[in-house]
């Protein structure tokens, strides 16, 4: 039996607003957030990328769900979203957890948190992956806001591992 390759699309949320008083988890995107958000979404639907999004599992924060709705809006086809708890303010451990559970009908998922777990879950997947040295090498300089890593690896999600994937490419659309 082949195996199939999957894609996963590690984003981090869209320039938040500064608190003002409000709780962490409240926070909306700032101006600029909206707009990266939805250049982001341009970026994901230029047809050359070929990438179907059979799944979005996002952080249930408000600028995580601002952010996927400006990719939407900036026309990126999203066939399903899921908003977890589990993914706000995850460490990468935890957030590998959640992607185990994705069932192996799914090819392509996006999924949407923070900053230290989405970071540290791209460079965990990809380190000592076949990637391309230049990639992660712009990876390991930071990942910012709006910032898209996308891996690939052969096999079922519940075989996601540490160093399992390569990094296909990294990028930071701004609007």
């Amino acid at each position: 039996m082949p195996t199939t390759e999957r894609t996963l699309l590690l984003l981090r949320h869209a320039k938040a607003q500064q608190s003002q008083g409000l709780p962490d988890h409240d926070r909306g995107l700032a101006v600029r957030g909206r707009r990266d958000a939805r250049a982001v979404g341009q970026w994901l639907s230029d047809p050359s990328r070929d990438l179907a999004l059979d799944l979005a599992l996002c952080s249930t924060s408000e600028r995580t769900r601002q952010t996927l709705d400006g990719l939407c809006a900036g026309g990126a086809l999203v066939r399903e979203s899921r908003f977890d708890e589990r993914i706000y303010n995850a460490s990468a451990a935890s957030l590998l957890g959640v992607l185990l559970e994705v069932s192996d009908s799914v090819n392509t998922v996006l999924l949407i948190g923070h900053a230290p777990g989405i970071p540290m879950l791209a460079m965990a997947l990809a380190i000592g992956g076949t990637g391309s040295t230049k990639t992660l090498e712009r990876l390991s300089k930071g990942f910012p806001t709006s910032g898209l890593a996308i891996l690939g690896f052969e096999g079922g999600w519940a075989d996601l591992a540490p160093e399992t994937a390569y990094l296909r490419e990294f990028v930071v659309p701004r609007g």
